[in-house]
């Protein structure tokens, strides 16, 4: 193992065990054995090939949202982190470039006369969102003019957008097609208002950390060990991001 490589696992594995945080709220990327209770998915695998890498054990924490897993990063309790890489975020957090992409769009209920992305951010328009997912926040930055209305969780904001008649879901597209199938005569909104950038980061004060951190996703992506991942969870909906 090289002098880096010593360093970087010193500050990634500080305990001597790599402590991989993950957003059990992303589908996508997060599941749950039903045999052994534990996180798997796309995100578990990677964060079990890093601490391979390292020659160190890996254990997976779960957190219920993406707010609670940044929430904890000061904190020191987990050393590398499965996340959307959002400005907000980054005060506490160092983040790679994206290793995967997904497409955040709204959907419309039936006889909505909203028909483009860009009709939706208009005066007296109410939008219902997750609160402090990656895309909730990317539209609390660029939102004009439209309110947005903030549940915990996905499901949730769905019960508030039918409840209440708001105008819009807004949503991860994969977990929108979910949403439409159970609202007869809703719409998906073609295109996308952005596309979440899911990274890895590490908490602050670990430099030589974060450049192994960066360099692994890069490898992870030419090598095609993330489309692999993808394709041996059978997920849909997620592009691989391209390299930084």
């Amino acid at each position: 193992m090289t002098d880096s490589t010593s360093v970087a696992r010193s500050e990634l594995a500080p305990t001597g065990t790599l402590r991989v945080a993950l957003n059990m709220s992303n589908f996508l990327l997060t599941a749950t054995d039903p045999v052994t209770g534990e996180p798997s998915g796309l995100a578990a695998d990677l964060g079990r090939e890093l601490g391979q890498r390292l020659g160190v054990p890996v254990v997976l924490l779960p957190y219920p949202n993406p707010g609670a897993l940044a929430d904890a990063a000061p904190t020191g309790v987990w050393d590398v982190g499965f996340i959307g890489a959002e400005p907000q975020r980054a005060h506490a957090i160092d983040f790679t470039a994206a290793y995967v992409e997904i497409e955040a769009t709204y959907l419309v209920p039936p006889g909505s006369p909203l028909q483009t992305i860009a009709e939706v951010d208009r005066p007296g328009i109410r939008i219902a969102a997750p609160a402090r997912s990656a895309y909730e926040l990317y539209l609390s930055r660029t939102l004009q003019h439209a309110q947005l209305v903030r549940e915990q969780g996905a499901e949730n904001a769905f019960k508030r957008f039918v409840a209440d008649r708001l105008d819009a879901l807004a949503g991860l597209r994969p977990r929108l097609v979910t949403d439409q199938e159970a609202l007869p005569g809703s719409s998906l909104l073609e295109g996308r208002f952005t596309a979440v950038q899911q990274a890895a980061g590490t908490p602050k004060g670990r430099p030589v950390g974060a450049r192994y951190l960066c360099a692994f996703i890069e490898d992870i992506k030419t090598t095609g060990l993330v489309a692999r991942t993808i394709e041996k969870h059978n997920v849909r909906g997620l592009t691989v991001a391209s390299l930084a």
